[in-house]
């Protein structure tokens, strides 16, 4: 995504320092960064997911179609993502809060807008380190 090529340790620093932040959050009960900080490394978990091979992408008619079993089968390879690569995702989590907040600015709905800005705040010091 951006210049960096390859998984850092600074990327895997940058979701340690979120996973910290939410624990601390949590404790704290600041339900917007609570849900900011969860959102961001749920789409840093996304991100890094890759379709297990030999899995079923089509509709299948059984509940057992397509399955896997034995030793390994739960188990899938993660896309290394670089510290680029999560400040993109950060960035973007960011920008999709600020625009909904303007949504909902525009509908008179100031609280919901303000928990938004609030979120991207959060989330805005780690964007760009």
């Amino acid at each position: 995504m951006d210049g960096d090529t390859g998984p850092t340790d600074d990327a895997r620093s940058l979701r340690a320092a979120l996973r910290t932040e939410l624990v601390a959050a949590m404790r704290a009960r600041r339900a917007d960064a609570v849900a900011a900080l969860r959102s961001a490394l749920a789409a840093i978990d996304n991100a890094e997911a890759v379709v297990a091979p030999g899995t079923a992408t089509g509709a299948t008619s059984a509940h057992l179609a397509g399955t896997r079993t034995g030793v390994g089968s739960t188990e899938a390879d993660r896309r290394a993502l670089s510290l680029g690569d999560v400040r993109a995702l950060l960035r973007a989590e960011i920008a999709e809060r600020r625009t909904e907040a303007d949504r909902y600015d525009a509908l008179g709905q100031h609280e919901a807008a303000g928990r938004l800005r609030r979120e991207a705040e959060v989330l805005d010091h780690h964007a760009d380190g």
